[in-house]
């Protein structure tokens, strides 16, 4: 599909991939806008990517997604494209029994729930597009999970899975249903002090960008990007040797 000329939604534009991918998109000529939790965030965004608009949107919240979906529908009529980007990740340790079930349903609504109902709310309006598009950002742990984030590594399963069957029941629409599944990146989602750096195996976000722009322009509906092509092919083998 074009990579030009679209109006994209970005969930968790205001750092990491939503940010590289905001900025990858506006200098093909795209109309973005983005939401997450964090006001500063999304405004540092706006002034550093002009052109860009922002919602304050917390998408583990109902209220939060239909307002947003109000707003979009409202101002925003020409939207063609959801991309669910928005994640978090937490160690959860099972052996210290409902301790951190909390941090475990808040991983679960951002990561899946969210995704799910905003398509849902969003895909009446997209399937009046002549073209448009659903991208999920899943991950290689979706297919050899990291065992000391196993909730994050679940919903990243969960998504793509769900991205199958979205992919299938809108086969005879205008929407298509992309996943694209990174490796590690270099980005704040374990926290501003687990933040890797860019390498062998893990993936800048600038680079992330380029994979899921590279994935619409070619029609590519599933991609693994960078050392997440052998977590996917690789799986069980893989599997036994990070989680020593």
């Amino acid at each position: 599909m074009k990579t030009s000329g679209n109006t994209v939604l970005i969930t968790g534009g205001g750092s990491g991939i939503g940010l590289a991918l905001t900025e990858a998109l506006v200098r093909r000529g795209n109309r973005v806008i983005i939401c997450g939790r964090r006001r500063d965030r999304l405004k540092a965004v706006q002034a550093r990517v002009p052109g860009v608009s922002f919602r304050v949107c917390d998408i583990s919240r109902t209220r939060s997604r239909h307002a947003l979906v109000d707003w979009l529908l409202s101002e925003f009529n020409r939207l063609n494209i959801l991309i669910n980007n928005a994640g978090i990740q937490r160690q959860i340790d099972f052996l210290k029994g409902p301790r951190d079930l909390r941090e475990a349903d808040e991983e679960v609504t951002t990561n899946l729930v969210a995704p799910i109902h905003l398509s849902a709310q969003l895909v009446p309006h997209l399937r009046k597009k002549k073209e448009a598009a659903i991208v999920n950002i899943s991950s290689g742990l979706a297919f050899t999970p990291l065992a000391v984030v196993p909730v994050y590594c679940a919903t990243k399963a969960a998504v793509h899975s769900w991205s199958l069957s979205l992919r299938h029941q809108l086969r005879n629409t205008s929407v298509r249903v992309f996943e694209v599944a990174p490796p590690m990146v270099a980005t704040e989602l374990a926290g501003e002090r687990n933040r890797p750096e860019a390498g062998d195996f893990v993936m800048s976000a600038e680079a992330v960008a380029a994979g899921v722009l590279e994935a619409l322009g070619m029609d590519q509906y599933e991609v693994a990007l960078g050392a997440a092509t052998n977590l996917r092919a690789k799986r069980e083998a893989l599997f036994s040797a990070i989680n020593q």
